[in-house]
């Protein structure tokens, strides 16, 4: 019987080279035969098997120095993994008449064992690039359902001493690490080893054994043909005993080579598995060094097997992304990531100040340096000594909390966040020199920082004056000089040094190392408010959605820039209801003025509401001069419809397809998107009439053909006008919003315009998301028509995010509607209303914003064009200025709507520090309406983020 195969008895191991031709005599012996084509593999010769072109299997030819009964196990481990999960595709041997197509035969190269494995259609996921939390996820609820399926697996061929088995990591670094080329690479991967090796030797007493695939990689999870998700396992060639949690150590190596694929990325995949196999304590402390030591080994095992077998392109192709598995797993400390998954899965440690520690400093009042810190209003944050300010502007020594991220630390378009988050509190002395006191007795030590030993924990000082030697609690320990600032760090004891300020993503992981000071310095401890979605989604209506599903907490705005709750400033995109910018200082300052002097409802009479009318109608054609005053978009178009209706004796209108109006009983009657209602245009009530989308790209009228629209929806009107049923008006968006910024047919809403006209109908445009200023080169959306509507309604970009509409008509229409009574809104032309109004059509005319929509929004355009010219899932560019639409196809010919590869892409682009959504019915349009403050440098940016999603993937 052969002896169980030893990795370090049996040195060097090339892949078999079976000439293909004998290899597929071996294949129809197994009684499969077919054209072969070779594949790559480390050890082990794989050809896939076809059959008139269609992949039928895999012959895997397994190398000589692996005994009969490990292939056996290897065989029956994934015979058993296929009963347990039978919803799982497992590359198990094929039967051939009721008999396994494997066997041991004489060929060229000794005695081989060869099997014919099932093909999984489909693909893995090694080259895609850039992999989604959502797939993360699945590859470790994969690997938890695989090693619960192998928990109790026995079998003789087990007993095996793999390079892969992580409990010989580091007999695998002493023996191979001297076959790398480089020095440098070959230190560092000896320092992570011993370094992890250590740690886990601790712990391996208490790791359980069972039996495991142990190579759950991005190699060998298979997604289904279009599928996005891994429903696949193949290459059973690891299987052995091993550590338990070395199953997840292995999928989480694999995710980091990856586009994006850094630490904390991997959390998906250790919740998922925990979710199915529980990690016990010690195995939350093994998991990232024994991460650490895969990286290593396949560093040091890459390049043996190369230096061995230079014609193994396998093996030579994977180099630079084993190399970036091993550094990313080394980028950040052990014990940060031990912290990081034990917070993920809840399970977390906390440090603590020692119970009776005396205080380290008297007198402090809190400074608050957060996101919503007033002294970083009006754009402060963005310039530096914004802290410094602060405090100078407190008087006396003040400190900054522990834990709460750092506005000022924030910066702007950025692809990755930036160290904001602090695990010290900061102390500012003010005008006199600020002493410290030792906390507990000890002997201090000064270095770069000033320590102090204490029970468990040290307190580290940086910025400090002082020295060291023996100390007792209450003895001066240091000073901080007058004007000056220190960091006063608590970590626990065997902690590494923790920088002060940390990335958010990093920072359960950071501060798990470190204590909250404020105890020590007579402050309150650092708010905390995880729960915060939840208690949004258990007080509002399930109905009132929010973006994304796992949405940022955003805490500020700065013109394009909103900042989230952990300090990262995201390029908002998509924010069009923030015309002049996101926190205008002219806005806020006019409105707290006028919140100062006078706020009441809209019958009283008083300036403002008068200059903001007389405004308004000034950027209006004549006849458009009377102006009545509301809340929201919603309600003006609902309010544009009743003026219609008792200006006309009617009630019909009609409205266009695809398109959306507001939330309001008659604005969401003539609203027919399906996309916010997916029974929109069955349910329209009888006197709504619905005339086709006008959209030249995805309508019944492409291209050329679009002209048709007119003349079409106008012989509609005409036909209601000959049943009798002239309609009171016609409405619609005079650039294709809802679906994303199409422009309408040149001279659409003239020929309908007309027809409404004829019976004595009126014009509605509904400017509401189109006007002032976004499209560049008209102030209206009309405009570009070459018409005046009978009716406008205005909304969002009028208020800048204040509750703002407005409905303008002629004085003939206005007084039609007089005869249905009074009309008043309490807070719709209310004296802050009005202001508002005011100073945002002011901002938009003295900031020259229409022309700055126009040149930016050009530079953008053209920008997504070059794009489209790169990436095939770009199926049109839409819009003018800065009301922009990326339409996304799965097939430029067909069109199919990517929908939910626009979805996901938003999410990617999140990642990378921009806000996007998606648009249209079939919501595959990115909606790209960013206040039309954005610089050209962002526009560049967006564009960029937008490149790297479509190259490396979403």
């Amino acid at each position: 019987m052969q002896q169980p195969f030893d990795f370090f008895a049996a040195g060097e191991l090339p892949a078999p080279e079976l000439p293909v031709a004998e290899a597929a005599e071996l294949a129809a012996r197994l009684g499969v035969p077919g054209e072969l084509k070779s594949l790559g593999s480390q050890q082990d010769q794989n050809l896939l098997i076809r059959r008139h072109g269609e992949p039928v299997a895999v012959l895997k030819i397994a190398n000589a120095a692996f005994p009969a009964q490990e292939t056996a196990a290897q065989d029956a481990a994934a015979a058993l993994v296929q009963t347990a999960e039978p919803d799982l595709r497992i590359g198990t041997v094929l039967e051939v008449d009721g008999r396994p197509a494997s066997g041991r035969f004489a060929t060229s190269a000794g005695e081989l064992c060869v099997r014919a494995l099932r093909f999984l259609p489909g693909g893995t996921l090694v080259d895609r690039g850039y992999l989604a939390p959502a797939v993360v996820a699945r590859m470790g609820a994969v690997s938890g359902r695989v090693s619960a399926a192998l928990a109790d697996f026995a079998h003789p061929g087990l007993d095996r001493v793999l390079q892969w088995d992580l409990r010989e990591a580091a007999r695998v670094v002493d023996l191979l690490a001297p076959a790398h080329p480089d020095p440098a690479a070959r230190d560092a991967v000896r320092r992570m080893t011993d370094a992890a090796h250590a740690t886990v030797a601790g712990l391996a007493a208490a790791l359980p054994v069972q039996a495991g695939h142990f190579d759950l990689t991005d190699d060998n999870l298979v997604s289904a043909v279009g599928g996005r998700l891994p429903d696949g396992v193949i290459d059973f060639g690891d299987v052995s005993r091993g550590w338990r949690v070395a199953e997840l150590a292995v999928t989480l190596s694999c995710l980091l080579h990856h586009p994006g694929g850094e630490p904390w990325t991997v959390l998906p995949a250790v919740r998922a598995f925990d979710a199915v196999r529980r990690l016990q304590e010690e195995e939350l402390d093994a998991l990232w060094p024994l991460v650490q030591l895969r990286g290593a080994v396949l560093v040091v095992s890459g390049a043996q097997q190369v230096a061995i077998d230079a014609a193994n392109d396998y093996a030579s192709s994977a180099l630079d992304r084993e190399w970036r598995m091993f550094a990313e797993a080394a980028a950040v400390p052990s014990a940060v990531m031990t912290g990081l998954v034990r917070d993920a899965l809840g399970r977390d440690r906390s440090v603590r100040v020692p119970v009776g520690a005396a205080p380290l400093a008297d007198g402090l009042s809190v400074l608050d340096l957060g996101i919503t810190a007033p002294a970083a209003d009006d754009g402060a944050w963005l310039a530096p000594g914004l802290e410094e300010r602060a405090a100078a502007a407190a008087g006396g020594p003040t400190a900054a909390p522990f834990g709460v991220a750092r506005i000022a630390a924030a910066r702007v378009l950025q692809a990755a966040s930036a160290p904001s988050v602090p695990t010290a509190a900061t102390l500012f002395a003010g005008a006199h020199e600020l002493a410290l006191r030792a906390p507990w007795t000890g002997e201090a030590a000064v270095g770069e920082a000033l320590e102090l030993p204490g029970e468990g924990v040290r307190l580290r000082l940086l910025g400090v004056q002082g020295r060291g030697g023996a100390v007792t609690a209450g003895d001066p320990l240091a000073v901080v000089p007058p004007g000056g600032r220190a960091e006063v760090q608590v970590l626990a004891a065997d902690a590494p040094d923790v920088p002060v300020l940390v990335r958010p993503e990093y920072a359960p992981g950071w501060l798990a190392l470190a204590a909250d000071p404020a105890p020590l310095l007579g402050l309150p401890p650092a708010p905390v408010d995880d729960a915060l979605l939840a208690r949004r989604d258990a007080a509002l209506a399930g109905v009132q959605e929010h973006y994304y599903g796992d949405p940022p907490r955003i805490e500020r705005g700065w013109r394009v820039h909103l900042v989230d709750a952990g300090g990262r400033a995201l390029l908002d995109m998509v924010n069009n209801v923030t015309a002049i910018g996101h926190a205008h200082p002219a806005l806020t300052a006019a409105a707290s003025r006028q919140l100062a002097l006078l706020n009441t409802n809209s019958r009283f009479h008083y300036a403002a509401i008068a200059d903001f009318a007389a405004r308004l109608t000034a950027l209006l054609p004549a006849p458009l001069e009377k102006v009545l005053l509301v809340n929201s978009g919603s309600e003006a178009v609902d309010l544009a419809i009743r003026v219609a209706q008792a200006a006309t004796g009617r009630r019909g209108v009609v409205a266009v397809g695809e398109a959306y109006h507001g939330w309001t009983l008659a604005s969401d009657a003539v609203s027919t998107s399906i996309a916010d209602n997916p029974n929109a245009v069955g349910t329209r009530p009888d006197w709504v009439h619905v005339v086709d989308a006008p959209n030249a790209y995805r309508g019944r009228h492409r291209g050329e053909d679009a002209r048709r629209y007119g003349p079409e929806a106008a012989a509609a009107i005409r036909a209601l006008a000959a049943d009798g049923r002239p309609p009171a008006a016609f409405l619609a968006e005079p650039f294709f919003g809802n679906a994303g910024g199409v422009a309408l047919p040149d001279g659409y809403l003239a020929e309908v315009y007309a027809a409404v006209r004829e019976s004595g109908g009126l014009a509605i445009a509904d400017e509401v998301q189109v006007g002032l200023g976004r499209l560049g080169r008209w102030f209206w959306g009309f405009e570009q028509q070459g018409v005046v509507p009978d009716v406008v309604t205005v909304a969002k970009s009028l208020g800048n995010g204040f509750p703002l509409g407005a409905v303008i008509t002629t004085a003939e229409v206005a007084a039609g509607f007089e005869a249905e009574g009074s009309f008043f809104s309490s807070s719709g032309g209310s004296p802050v209303s009005s202001v508002v109004g005011s100073t945002v059509l002011e901002v938009i005319a003295s900031e020259g914003l229409q022309e700055r929509a126009r040149v930016v929004g050009d530079r953008l355009k053209a920008g997504l064009l070059a794009l489209a010219e790169r990436h095939a899932i770009i199926g049109a560019v839409h819009g003018e200025g800065l009301y922009l639409g990326l339409e996304l196809v799965r097939d430029r010919a067909t069109r199919e709507p990517a929908t939910a590869e626009t979805a996901a892409i938003c999410d990617r682009l999140l990642l990378l520090g921009v806000v996007m959504q998606p648009t249209g019915d079939h919501k595959n349009v990115l909606k790209i309406k960013p206040p039309l403050v954005l610089p050209e440098d962002a526009a560049d940016v967006f564009v960029a983020r937008l490149d790297e999603v479509l190259t490396t993937g979403w």
